[in-house]
C-alpha cells in the first residue's frame, strides 16, 4: 500500500480534480449562499459564509471515513485475513477507475451510486429547509454538515479508499485530505461562479481530470498486489 503521506496527498490531489464534478454538485448550493434574496454581501461575508460551510461540509466527509474506516478495521479483524484487505483495496482502486470514466464523460456507471444515495438523501435534505438562506456562518455550518451527505460518486468512490485503509483514523484522514482539495474551487466558485464553470465545463479539462484519477487508481492496485506478492516470494 502506498505510504500514508502519498495517499494523503493523493487524496487532496483528487479532490483539487474533482472540481469538475463538485461544481455540478454543488456548485449551485453555494452560488445560492451568495444570492440569499437579502441586502447585497461584502465579498469578505461572502467569503465567510462560503468558508463555513465548506467546512462543515470537510467534518461531514471526515466523520464519513472515520466510520467507513472503522468498519474496515472491524471487518479485516474479524476474518483476520490480509487477503481480504487486498481485496478491499483492489475493490477501492476499481471504483476509483470507474470514476475517472464519470469524470471523463466516457462511461457514467457510477450515476447509479449517487441515484442509490438519494433514497438516503430525501430523509436528510429538508433538515436544511429551515437554515436557508443563510444569513451567518453558524447557519452555514450546520447546512454545510447536512449538505456533506449529498449523494455523489465522486465521494462514494473516495470512501471505499477509507474502507481499504482499515483505520478508522487513516480512513478520517483520507477524507479530510480529500475534502480539503475540494475547497478552493467551491469556495472560487462562491465568489466568482461564471468564470470557473466555463473553464471546468470544458471537455478538455474534464478529460485530463479522468486521466490522472485513473492512472493514480492504477498505480494502487499494482502498489497493492505487488507488495503482496514481494512479501510472498520472501517466505519461501
Amino acid at each position: 500500500m502506498l505510504g500514508d503521506e502519498l495517499t494523503y496527498l493523493s487524496a487532496f490531489i483528487i479532490g483539487i480534480l474533482s472540481g469538475v464534478h463538485c461544481l455540478g454538485m454543488c456548485g449551485g448550493i453555494v452560488s445560492a449562499f451568495s444570492l440569499d434574496g437579502g441586502p447585497v454581501k461584502s465579498q469578505t461575508k461572502k467569503f465567510h459564509i462560503q468558508l463555513s460551510y465548506n467546512l462543515g461540509r470537510i467534518a461531514s466527509y471526515t466523520l464519513a471515513g472515520f466510520m467507513v474506516g472503522g468498519l474496515g478495521a472491524i471487518t479485516t479483524q474479524q476474518f483476520a485475513s490480509h487477503t481480504l484487505h487486498q481485496y478491499l483495496q483492489t475493490f477501492s482502486a476499481v471504483i476509483l477507475i470507474l470514476m475517472g470514466l464519470y469524470l471523463a464523460n466516457w462511461w457514467r456507471v457510477l450515476t447509479w451510486l449517487e441515484q442509490l444515495g438519494g433514497l438516503v438523501w430525501k430523509r436528510i435534505e429538508p433538515l436544511t429547509r429551515n437554515l436557508i438562506p443563510i444569513k451567518g456562518n453558524g447557519q452555514a455550518v450546520l447546512v454545510g454538515l447536512v449538505w456533506g451527505w449529498l449523494p455523489c460518486g465522486l465521494v462514494y468512490s473516495m470512501l471505499t479508499m477509507s474502507l481499504s485503509t482499515a483505520s478508522a483514523q487513516q480512513g478520517a484522514l483520507i477524507m479530510l485530505s480529500f475534502g480539503l482539495g475540494t475547497l478552493p474551487n467551491l469556495i472560487a466558485f462562491g465568489l466568482m461562479a461564471s468564470s470557473i464553470q466555463f473553464f471546468l465545463k470544458k471537455p478538455v479539462v474534464r478529460t485530463i481530470a479522468g486521466l490522472l484519477i485513473i492512472a493514480f487508481a492504477i498505480y494502487l492496485l499494482v502498489d497493492s498486489w505487488w507488495l503482496v506478492d514481494s512479501g510472498n516470494a520472501h517466505q519461501h
